[in-house]
C-alpha cells in the first residue's frame, strides 16, 4: 500500500539521490551531490522555499516531489507548483504520481488560501505529459519562458 506524507529532514539523503538520478535521466546532467544535498536541506530549514512530499511503499521511500509557491493577484491566493518529481523506475506506471498529485490537490481543496496546482514539463517528455493529462491537468494555457544564470 502506498502512502503519501510530508517529508522530514530524515528523507533528505533519499530526496537528494532522487534529484541526482532525475538530472541524469532527463537531461544527461551529472550534478554535484553536495550542492544538491545543500539545496534539499535548505528547503527543510526554510519552508518559505517549499515543502517536500514522499511516497512510501511499506517503509521504503519510492518517490518524492517538492511544492513551491506562486502568489496570484488574480486569484488572491497561492498556487502550488509541483517540482522535482521523481519516482523510482520500478514503481513507474503504477499510479504513484497520481496518488501524490491527489494528495496535493486535496491540500489545495481544503485550504481557501490556495488556488490551484501547476507544474512544468519538458516538451519532449511525452510520457509525463500523458500522465498529467490522464489525471485531469491541461497544458493549454501557458508556455514557459525562462532565463537561467
Amino acid at each position: 500500500m502506498i502512502i503519501v506524507k510530508e517529508a522530514t529532514p530524515a528523507n533528505a539523503e533519499e530526496i537528494a539521490g532522487f534529484q541526482l538520478a532525475m538530472a541524469r535521466e532527463t537531461e544527461n546532467l551529472k550534478l554535484n551531490r553536495e550542492v544538491v544535498k545543500s539545496g534539499v536541506d535548505a528547503v527543510f530549514k526554510d519552508n518559505a522555499k517549499g515543502r517536500y512530499f514522499v511516497a512510501l511503499n511499506e517503509d521504503k521511500v519510492i518517490a518524492s516531489l517538492m511544492i513551491t509557491y506562486e502568489w496570484s493577484d488574480w486569484r488572491n491566493g497561492n498556487v502550488y507548483w509541483i517540482q522535482s518529481v521523481y519516482v523510482l523506475p520500478e514503481y513507474r506506471g503504477k499510479g504513484v504520481f497520481k496518488k501524490m498529485y491527489l494528495h496535493i490537490k486535496d491540500l489545495v481543496l481544503k485550504d481557501p488560501s490556495l488556488t490551484g496546482v501547476r507544474l512544468y514539463v519538458d516538451k519532449t517528455n511525452h510520457r509525463a505529459q500523458k500522465v498529467y493529462e490522464k489525471i485531469g491537468m491541461n497544458g493549454s494555457h501557458y508556455q514557459l519562458f525562462e532565463w537561467m544564470k
